[in-house]
């Protein structure tokens, strides 16, 4: 049987993420440094030559926006999904980094000591994610076995699936990078998923932003 490839991709620079500022399921738009990574990442996968069949993306504006520029020079249609949204970091969405545990000091602690069934203020928690990103990715895998594909998503999203790719607990302090328009390939061989490439931001010509929000 072929090996089935996913590479997923972390949307391109918003303001927000500059800003250090939570975003979460907030529709925040590329901003132009995010605009110029999604062309360079383009350009980057039409030169390889690797044949993709199929990209799908969050729906959120940010994934959106990168997966379609991709698909149009790669001569695809993006399949967009709600399952590949970022963490829905509930109170925490729209907050600095900086004045989060001022303002909700309680649900800050909660965040960033990941416990898992807190849902931060009506948000999503660590391992309701954990169950949607495993879903997403047994969907992928039964709809495009022996296959390669791309999936364009978001930084915390990134996180959990290299969790979930490497058994990483839930409740481990991070360990995976995700630049914003980095390449990131796992490979199933037909009984178990494994880290093929990770973090690949080769294709651009200045450092991208790892600021995550979990």
């Amino acid at each position: 049987m072929s090996n089935t490839h996913i590479c997923f991709i972390r949307h391109g620079e918003t303001t927000w993420n500059a800003e250090r500022r939570m975003q979460g399921h907030i529709d925040i738009p590329l901003n132009t440094a995010g605009m110029g990574q999604a062309k360079r990442l383009a350009t980057a996968l039409t030169q390889t030559k690797h044949s993709f069949d199929a990209i799908y993306s969050s729906d959120l504006e940010r994934a959106l926006h990168t997966a379609n520029v991709v698909a149009n020079a790669l001569s695809l249609a993006v399949h967009t999904t709600p399952q590949l949204r970022e963490r829905n970091v509930g109170q925490l969405q729209g907050l600095l980094l900086s004045e989060a545990p001022i303002l909700l000091p309680e649900i800050w602690q909660s965040h960033i000591a990941r416990e898992l069934d807190h849902d931060l203020g009506g948000g999503e928690s660590i391992r309701a994610f954990h169950q949607r990103m495993q879903e997403v990715l047994e969907l992928l895998l039964r709809q495009h076995r022996g296959q390669s594909i791309l999936a364009v998503s978001h930084g915390g999203s990134l996180d959990m699936i290299y969790r979930i790719v490497t058994q990483q607990a839930l409740d481990a302090e991070r360990v995976a990078i995700v630049p914003n328009t980095s390449l990131n390939w796992i490979t199933h061989d037909g009984s178990a998923w494994s880290i093929q490439r990770w973090a690949d931001t080769s294709h651009l010509s200045e450092s991208a932003l790892d600021d995550i929000e979990i």
